[in-house]
C-alpha cells in the first residue's frame, strides 16, 4: 500500500478578486485548513490566473525560496535587487526571498490573460543575501523528466537553499517513465498541469487528474504512465 495524501483539484482553496482567481494546494491567504499547511517543505503551490493587465503589486518576502512557472502569457517581474524581468511560458524563475526583498509581479499583456503557478519551499537556511534567477527551459520532450531546480551546487539550472529538487514531465501513451529520490527523509510531491496521470510503487497505483496533487512518502522509486498524454511536475522535499 502507497503511504500518499491525495489532494484533488476539486477540494483545494479558492479565491476569485475578479482581477485574480486562485487555487491553494495548502491554507494562503483566506484559505486555512489545519490539515494542509504543507507537504514537508513545500508550503505553496497557488495556480493562479490574472486578468490583462493586472497584477500583484509591490510586496516583501522574507526567509522563503521562490519558484514561479508561467503556463499562458508573461509575468512582468521587478524587485528592490534591481531586476525588471519578462516571463514567458517555458521559463521557470526562483527567488531567494532571504533576508528580506519587495517585488511586484503583473500580466504583461494588456489584452491577455496570466496563468502561472507559485511555488514556495521553506529555506534550510534563514537570512541569507536575496538574490534572483530564470532560465529557460522550453517544452519538455515527451516521455523525460527534467529536473530545472535543485540545491546549490547540484549541477541543474536553478538552485535555492535547500535540499529540494523540482522536475518537469510529459508522458504520452502508455509510455512509463521513473523518477528515482535524489535525496534521503524526503517525500515526492507530484502535481498534474494537465491529463491523466497514473502513479505506482511497487505494486500500488493512484489516478491523478488534471490539476490533482499526490504527496507520496517512504517511497524510493515512483513510476509514471498515462493512457493519453500527461503534463505534471514533481517536487521532491524534506519531511522534516
Amino acid at each position: 500500500m502507497m503511504n500518499a495524501i491525495h489532494y484533488p483539484a476539486n477540494d483545494r482553496g479558492h479565491g476569485n478578486f475578479g482581477w485574480l482567481n486562485t487555487y491553494h494546494t495548502f491554507s494562503f491567504g483566506q484559505y486555512y485548513d489545519p490539515s494542509r499547511m504543507n507537504f514537508g517543505a513545500l508550503r505553496v503551490f497557488n495556480d493562479d490566473t490574472v486578468a490583462a493587465g493586472e497584477g500583484f503589486g509591490t510586496h516583501p518576502h522574507k526567509n522563503m525560496e521562490i519558484i514561479s512557472i508561467p503556463l499562458e502569457g508573461v509575468i512582468m517581474h521587478q524587485d528592490s535587487m534591481g531586476h525588471k524581468e519578462g516571463i514567458a511560458a517555458g521559463d521557470v524563475q526562483v527567488m531567494t526571498a532571504g533576508s528580506g526583498i519587495t517585488h511586484s509581479e503583473y500580466n504583461g499583456s494588456p489584452t491577455d490573460t496570466l496563468k502561472f503557478f507559485q511555488i514556495w519551499i521553506i529555506p534550510n537556511k534563514a537570512n541569507v543575501v536575496p538574490r534572483y534567477d530564470q532560465v529557460t527551459v522550453g517544452p519538455v520532450a515527451a516521455n523525460t523528466i527534467t529536473t530545472v531546480v535543485g540545491p546549490e551546487n547540484a549541477g541543474t539550472p536553478l538552485w535555492i537553499h535547500q535540499e529540494a529538487w523540482l522536475s518537469m514531465a510529459h508522458v504520452t501513451g502508455d509510455t512509463g517513465i521513473e523518477y528515482t529520490r535524489k535525496g534521503t527523509d524526503t517525500g515526492i510531491f507530484t502535481y498534474v498541469v494537465h491529463g491523466t496521470l497514473d502513479v505506482a510503487a511497487d505494486d500500488a497505483s493512484i489516478t491523478l487528474g488534471s490539476r490533482d496533487g499526490l504527496g507520496v512518502i517512504d517511497e524510493q522509486k515512483l513510476t509514471f504512465t498515462s493512457n493519453s498524454a500527461s503534463q505534471f511536475i514533481i517536487i521532491e522535499v524534506p519531511l522534516t
